[in-house]
Parts: structure tokens; sequence; C-alpha cells
């Protein structure tokens, strides 16, 4: 996946185009980040439409690098809850590891995202975080 490649995905990801984000993928998608575990179109629209219903989430990258078989990517999540998103909320929608989130409250994390990738689609995806201490870049409240 070159950057333009890249960048068609970021767009439809940030655009919470969930068709055109799945259409990267190879089948099965294999996504696993933070204890969750996608691996079908259904579930990539079905997680991000619950996530995204309380939160505005975009990625900004900061350092790219690419290959036949690996896209690697370094950059900043930005996380900005629209309404209140409770530990019950997080845990029936089994998010419980997820930070519970108030209205107006905003996350930047530094994520490094790792995209296995095969015959130009997206095999598995893989994501690694600091320390909480050491990956909020900011945390504001409104």
């Amino acid at each position: 996946m070159n950057r333009d490649d890249y960048n068609r995905y970021l767009a439809a990801f940030n655009a919470k185009h969930y068709d055109g984000v799945a259409d990267f993928y190879a089948e099965p998608i294999r996504m696993d980040f933070f204890g969750v575990a996608i691996r079908s179109r259904d579930d990539l629209k079905r997680f991000y439409s619950f996530l995204h219903s309380y939160v505005n989430e975009s990625v900004t990258v900061r350092n790219f690098a690419s290959s036949d078989t690996l896209t690697a990517v370094d950059a900043i999540v930005r996380i900005e809850a629209v309404r209140d998103l409770s530990a019950e909320t997080l845990a029936a929608h089994g998010c419980a590891q997820f930070h519970p989130m108030t209205a107006g409250q905003i996350f930047e994390l530094r994520q490094f995202i790792f995209y296995t990738i095969r015959d130009g689609k997206i095999e598995q995806v893989e994501c690694a975080m600091l320390p909480p201490e050491e990956s909020v870049v900011q945390v504001t409240a409104k």
C-alpha cells in the first residue's frame, strides 16, 4: 500500500465511509487492537458505527513507511467525545478496556499501526501504543 493508497484509505476512515474502508481489506478481515477483534465487513461496520456514534475519531500521519508486504504508520489518533460514553456502555459493546469519556473531552494518542499487505489488500492490522502516561499528547475538556 503506497502513500496515495493509504491517503484514500484514511480519507474513507476519517469520513466514516465504512464500506470504503472495508474495500481495502482482504477477506477475512483480521484487525486486532486493544482487545477488539474484527473479522468481517459487518464486524467493522458494527464496531465503528457504535464507537463513532459517541466520538469523532480522526487519524493524522506523522511518519509512514511501506513495502509490498507491510505498511507502517506512526500516527496521532484524535478522539473527541460528542456525547457521554460510560464504562457500562463500553462494556455492553465488548469494549470494557476502553476509557470512558464525557462529551467535549478530547484525547490525542500516539499510535503505531502495522498493516500486513497481501496482493495489494490489507490482510491484518495490529496497533501499539505507548503506555498511557506517555501516549496522551493532549487531554482537553470543554
